[in-house]
């Protein structure tokens, strides 16, 4: 018992360094360069004066080689990674207090000592907190001098030198209380620096998330009485589907929002491989017509003007982003301006983006790029223009601004233009790449105007599929049910049978050979609106009217290349995954989505466990591991696996995690980990993530840490309970009633234990509760809990501290209840026979 005690002190000591080091290991490195150069130059430089009374060499050597190995923390074999703040605090022992001490009692003393010492103090107070710096310094000097009085023949200790230990002793004190004083300036600085950011983001935040009230008040509008029979009108139903595909779209720019802010934030570089050939009209176009005005009248105030169209290397979707928020800033002003125009120009190697607004004041011109800066925007994060700065010198290009108050505001993006030879090179590859899927294929252009029809079979004449034409609805049907085809092209508005009906007929069965067949709508409807109807519809894409032909063949080509809208149950045929989690409600939600789609699945409560089924006589083909589970955990799970020499070392694994922080994932990463999924997890990307890493297609080489980390599951409104969607899809797989049996009494006892270990003051026992009431809350559907859960554990995680607010433990209690009560009733409406302990 007492040895148990003592081993958790230990433990709680060594884990104050750790967590001292964690964010900064780099004064580790630095350190250990320093005594790397330092200690064999200042024995040469000494030598060089005068024979030292003791030759130290040894000593230096030693050092000079441990400190080597703690420089070169990147050479270190997987295996032995984990021991490197072990390996460090050892480092700093010997080669600080025990080497300056006793070489300083080998020397007698002396001013030169004297100083030695104080240094050697002085170090140890940068490189530990106080606790361990206490440790250190009694323990070298301790060891120091247990080694000199073994060695020495006759030691003494130097009367200078003792006499002076009161000086070290203030020093000690001195710099203690500096430093913490230091570190105190420093945390509130931060925590006004967050306080200053969440603000502004909340400002941000305010505006999409008042579009989606403003649609659900339209949408409330539009829905019949409760208990009413009466059938929802055409004119309500196009209403309906409006507002929602508006809502989803202010969702969209919230989250592209704050990806922007946290990639600014982190500073986070762009991936080389992801930018290919753009053309500037494209993006430009697409630009203006994606982006989510507030009104009508905004949008008829944005011209674009194309004068000469360029290629550049980039990315579409960061370049879309980038227009977007510099089109965002222009219609600011708006309001105050009405008469003002906003006017994209593409001209050779440049994109302008010009106002009329009220100008920016020119001494504000020159810091305008440079982060949390904001000119006349009140609550502005200041990031926006920092963030577009970043994304065009990733691009090879330069941003740049001209302005005159009460007058005008110009953006120009200067770009490095591609030349003729690259463009038609990158041409030729597109089409190729498509031919190799589209040749031998059969294709349907369903179009009611005839010159559309022909131009459109003439830009995918290239890609030797047989292509027929249909007029309208009617012929369309009777093409497909004579022939089976591979892709239809079909017009929305068409007179007879417009698209959405000839949609519903083919997934109908009336068309038996084509139930399954792909199809892409061709419409000039607002690109949200068509996402949304085309979605619901059963359609596997759209494309906005007109299209040039490269974008065209992009699209289908991506089209032919995903399932088939409602053939996800076979995707995953044939496919053994290995599922490990702790919880086994989580197991038996992301089970079912597996088997939904046709998958094996076997499951593993931790990461011991699944080695043992690696090592049996099944073959899998991938593992879904949770990062969090007792014992041997995920990434301790996935270093094993990789480092098994075994014939599946090489197994794709999926980390689960519900805490996605950028420590996490690199810890993920090292550890050979491939993807990695957010709980609660969402089906589509579920299905996405494992076929592409048991498909065909390449492995990547480890986790994507992307533009930005998944934030909590967007399928509802945030202030909505039930995640509906999630409980929706748990219906049609028959599952319902099952994971609500297991999930409510679980709930229950985990918000319970978590009650326990929060009175008891356990910090670790209480995290461990909240990550089993994380993912719990999040597969069962109850959303509201799930944010609220995650809100608070992940600082608690990242602070090791509990949180500031008293009442967070009350709020997540009722929460939990009100969560589970109205499970219960979703259930009992639901589900047939629900019932529940």
């Amino acid at each position: 018992m007492k040895g148990r005690f003592i081993l958790g002190r230990i433990e709680r000591l060594f884990a104050h360094y750790t967590a001292y080091h964690q964010h900064g290991p780099l004064m580790l490195r630095y350190m250990s360069l320093l005594g790397f150069v330092g200690f064999p130059a200042f024995y040469l430089l000494r030598f060089m004066k005068s024979a030292p009374v003791y030759d130290d060499l040894v000593f230096r050597v030693v050092n000079a080689c441990i400190c080597i190995a703690l420089f070169l923390r990147e050479k270190w074999p997987e295996k032995l990674k984990p021991y490197y703040f072990a390996y460090s605090y050892g480092v700093l022992i010997v080669t600080l207090p025990l080497t300056f001490v006793f070489t300083s009692l080998k020397h007698g003393g002396g001013t030169v000592a004297v100083g030695n010492t104080l240094m050697a103090v002085f170090l140890i107070l940068l490189l530990a907190d106080w606790r361990n710096m206490i440790v250190m310094l009694v323990a070298g000097f301790g060891l120091a001098t247990l080694l000199y009085v073994a060695t020495d023949p006759a030691p003494r200790m130097p009367v200078d030198y003792v006499a002076r230990l009161p000086i070290l002793l203030i020093v000690l004190v001195g710099g203690s209380l500096f430093k913490f004083a230091l570190e105190r300036a420093t945390a509130e600085k931060v925590r006004n620096a967050y306080a200053s950011l969440a603000g502004s983001i909340a400002h941000e935040m305010r505006n999409p998330l008042s579009r989606i009230k403003h649609g659900l008040e339209k949408m409330e509008q539009a829905l019949p009485p409760p208990g009413s029979t009466a059938a929802l009108s055409h004119e309500k139903a196009d209403v309906l589907y409006r507002q929602l595909a508006e809502s989803e779209l202010a969702v969209q720019r919230g989250v592209q929002l704050i990806a922007m802010i946290l990639d600014e934030v982190n500073a986070k570089p762009m991936d080389p491989s992801a930018l290919s050939l753009l053309s500037a009209a494209d993006v430009v176009e697409k630009a203006v017509q994606e982006y989510g005005y507030e009104s009508d009248e905004a949008r008829a105030r944005v011209n674009v003007e194309i004068i000469d169209d360029f290629h550049f290397r980039g990315e579409e979707t960061t370049g879309l982003f980038l227009l977007f928020n510099l089109i965002r800033n222009a219609l600011y002003y708006l309001p105050l301006h009405p008469d003002m125009q906003v006017t994209l120009t593409v001209r050779a190697g440049v994109i302008e983006i010009s106002d009329t607004g009220p100008g920016i004041p020119a001494p504000a011109l020159p810091t305008l790029f440079d982060p949390f800066r904001s000119v006349g925007k009140l609550g502005g994060t200041g990031l926006g223009l920092a963030y577009c700065r970043r994304v065009m010198h990733a691009f090879g290009g330069e941003i740049s601004c001209e302005s005159r108050l009460g007058d005008f505001t110009t953006f120009t993006l200067r770009f490095q233009p591609a030349a003729a030879a690259e463009i038609e090179a990158h041409r030729l590859t597109v089409l190729e790449r498509a031919r190799a899927v589209f040749a031998g294929k059969r294709v349907l252009i369903v179009e009611d105007d005839a010159a559309q029809r022909m131009i459109t079979r003439h830009k995918l004449q290239p890609l030797g599929a047989r292509i027929d034409l249909a007029s309208d609805g009617v012929q369309a049907l009777e093409a497909l049910a004579a022939h089976h085809y591979d892709l239809v092209l079909l017009d929305l508005k068409m007179p007879v049978l417009d698209g959405f009906t000839v949609v519903e007929k083919i997934r109908r069965g009336e068309a038996p050979a084509n139930r399954d067949t792909r199809i892409v709508a061709y419409t000039s409807e607002p690109t949200h609106l068509a996402r949304m109807k085309t979605l619901k519809a059963g359609m596997d894409g759209f494309i906005s009217k007109p299209c040039p032909q490269l974008p065209l063949v992009q699209a289908l080509h991506q089209a032919m290349e995903q399932p088939a809208a409602g053939t996800c149950r076979d995707i995953l045929a044939g496919k053994r995954i290995l599922l490990a989690d702790d919880s086994p409600q989580n197991r038996k939600a992301v089970a079912a989505y597996l088997k939904h789609a046709g998958a094996a699945v076997g499951e593993a409560g931790h990461g011991q466990a699944v080695l043992d089924q690696l090592q049996g006589p099944e073959r899998w083909d991938a593992v879904l591991m949770d990062i969090s589970m007792p014992g041997m955990d995920g990434v301790q799970a996935a270093q094993a696996i990789r480092a098994s020499g075994m014939p599946w070392s090489e197994i794709p694994i999926v980390a689960l995690t519900a805490h996605s922080d950028q420590h996490m994932m690199h810890a993920a990463r090292i550890a050979g980990m491939n993807d990695f999924l957010i709980k609660p997890v969402e089906a589509s990307v579920l299905y996405d993530k494992v076929r592409r890493l048991v498909g065909d297609e390449a492995l990547p080489a480890a986790i994507d840490t992307g533009p930005g980390l998944p934030a909590a599951d967007p399928a509802v409104p945030a202030d909505a309970i039930l995640n509906l969607a999630r409980l929706e899809s748990y219906q049609r797989m028959g599952m319902l009633e099952e994971l609500l049996d297991d999930y409510l009494p679980e709930i229950r006892r985990v918000v319970l234990r978590l009650k326990d270990c929060a009175a008891a003051k356990d910090l670790q026992a209480t995290l461990d509760a909240m990550h089993s009431l994380l993912g719990i809350s999040g597969e069962a559907g109850a959303q509201a809990l799930y944010q609220l859960v995650r809100s608070t554990y992940v600082p608690m995680v990242e602070n090791r501290a509990w949180p500031a607010d008293k009442a967070w433990l009350a709020e997540i209690d009722a929460l939990a209840q009100e969560s589970e009560r109205l499970l219960r009733r979703y259930g009992a409406r639901n589900a047939a026979g629900f019932h529940t302990a």
